[in-house]
């Protein structure tokens, strides 16, 4: 007898239908037969399956079982097919009533005892389910909340393959009812700017990078408080919104950082991989494509401690990703795009002990040894940065004094006046605009041309400088709430410039 289900299985960040057909024959020697690409983990449910099965207290068939996982020629990677072909081979057997028309998408995997434990990706597979004829989901009971982030998908919560035989077995079951409101995860960092002694520049160029969205580097000695600004970035940037909340969510979903119980994540991620991570684990990849740390910081921001430390391949798989917002991972079989939209913070120190330049202790490097070390951070790297800050220890004055300091709230109240600024007249953020759209919505007056020319001659600037320097200059000057680009909005933007080298090095 033969048994048709839908499961899915998910690619990137996109879940795609796959038919399970299972089929239970009398002739032959008895055992489980997989085609349709199954990697291992899909090969070894067999042996899930049929203790699974027989722990249920369902009969295993005698007979020969073929299972075959369509399309063919995409691989079939993970455990949750454990549950469909289970249910397959019981409606197969006899045992599950079939019924025409029927269009579940089934996912899950098995334990021996016939449980179903908690699964990665379910949020996109219940984003590919909503969009059947007839949807519906049957999933991990322990996924809900995150299932029900998709409205009008009815959802079908299961805890043992006994549940699931139920819900299959009646006609017209009753759907579950999704936990409101979901849960939603916690802040992605509590720290307040009100904290932040001194350091009015860094704090100047965290408030510009937050309202146009701008890749931003800290430069200075161990201590000076670099790790302590860039931690402070998140609290200033406005919650996420519903479509960009929802692509947030299936990607960590997919990287399986959800915990069961969560729902849709609204704060933007910050993310702080260690300076020893492959370029694999920082822009994704795999045999089995998964998203790296540039994807998991999507719509948020990727803060790069100790950025000459990282090796100088990692460092430029970065470019690519910075530039299109996008990971691309081509394989022979299949090529996965990821989301990778983020907001760099980068933090160096200037040699390799660390105090070159600073006036309170004595830098012992030689100036080769220097400036080998600052030529780590390439140009064409060191270029995608629009913002960089030389951030000097704060003075005994600033830290024992009790000044009254703006909190990040005030703060994040400018940002988002600047950000609504933005999309009202070109919609999109200033870090976005190119080309015909930056020449419509940066037009400089004759003080500001000729500054601007001055800058090219003297500083050197390349086409994709003086597009960044306009950049953070419109957003200058939406902060100050001008319609028009001015000389001084335009020399600020210049003073936070990132040198291809700095100058300290020669």
């Amino acid at each position: 007898m033969l048994a048709r289900l839908h499961a899915a299985a998910v690619f990137g960040v996109e879940a795609l239908p796959v038919s399970v057909e299972v089929d239970v024959s009398g002739g032959g020697l008895p055992g489980i037969t997989m085609v349709g690409l199954p990697d291992t983990t899909v090969r070894e449910s067999r042996d899930r399956v049929r203790s699974a099965i027989r722990n249920s207290g369902f009969p295993f068939p005698v007979g020969r079982v073929t299972v075959s996982l369509a399309p063919a020629d995409v691989r079939k990677i993970g455990a949750a097919f454990d549950l469909p072909i289970a249910l397959g081979i019981l409606a197969a057997s006899g045992i599950l009533p079939q019924r025409d028309g029927r269009e579940m998408t089934i996912v899950g995997g098995l334990s021996l005892d016939g449980g179903i434990p908690p699964m990665r990706g379910v949020l996109p597979i219940a984003v590919a389910a909503r969009k059947a004829p007839k949807p519906a989901l049957v999933f991990p009971a322990a996924n809900l909340a995150e299932a029900g982030i998709v409205a009008d998908l009815p959802l079908f919560p299961v805890a043992s393959l006994n549940d699931a035989v139920r819900v299959l077995s009646i006609s017209d079951p009753a759907s579950a009812t999704p936990p409101l409101p979901a849960v939603v995860q916690g802040p992605a960092s509590a720290e307040d700017m009100a904290d932040v002694c001194g350091q009015l520049r860094g704090r100047r160029a965290l408030e510009i990078a937050a309202a146009g969205s701008h890749h931003l580097l800290f430069s200075g000695s161990p201590g000076a408080g670099k790790t302590m600004l860039a931690r402070r970035l998140p609290g200033l940037l406005p919650p996420l919104e519903f479509d960009e909340a929802l692509l947030v969510t299936s990607i960590h979903s997919i990287a399986g950082l959800l915990s069961p119980g969560s729902g849709l994540v609204v704060t933007r991620p910050f993310r702080a991989p260690h300076h020893t991570c492959s370029d694999m684990a920082l822009v994704g990849g795999g045999a089995s494509p998964r998203p790296g740390e540039v994807s998991l910081a999507h719509a948020g921001v990727l803060f790069l401690d100790e950025l000459p430390e990282f090796s100088r391949r990692v460092l430029e798989t970065l470019r690519q990703p910075l530039e299109a917002g996008v990971v691309h991972v081509a394989r022979v079989a299949r090529s996965v795009t990821f989301p990778a939209r983020v907001m760099l913070v980068g933090a160096m120190n200037p040699c390799p002990c660390g105090f070159h330049g600073d006036a309170r202790r004595p830098c012992h490097c030689p100036p080769l040894l220097v400036e080998r070390y600052q030529r780590r951070l390439s140009g064409p790297l060191r270029d995608r940065f629009d913002l960089g800050v030389e951030v000097q220890g704060v003075p005994w004055g600033d830290i024992s004094g009790d000044p009254v300091r703006e909190t990040s709230a005030v703060v994040r109240g400018r940002v988002y006046a600047a950000r609504r600024r933005q999309l009202d007249r070109q919609g999109r953020l200033n870090s976005e605009l190119d080309g015909r759209a930056l020449r419509a919505h940066v037009p400089l007056d004759r003080p500001s041309h000729v500054l601007m020319a001055t800058a090219v001659t003297r500083l050197g600037l390349s086409v994709r400088g003086v597009t960044r320097v306009l950049r953070v200059a419109r957003t200058i000057a939406d902060l100050a709430g001008d319609q028009e680009l001015r000389a001084d909005h335009v020399a600020e933007a210049l003073q936070f410039r990132v040198p291809e080298r700095s100058a300290s090095s020669t």
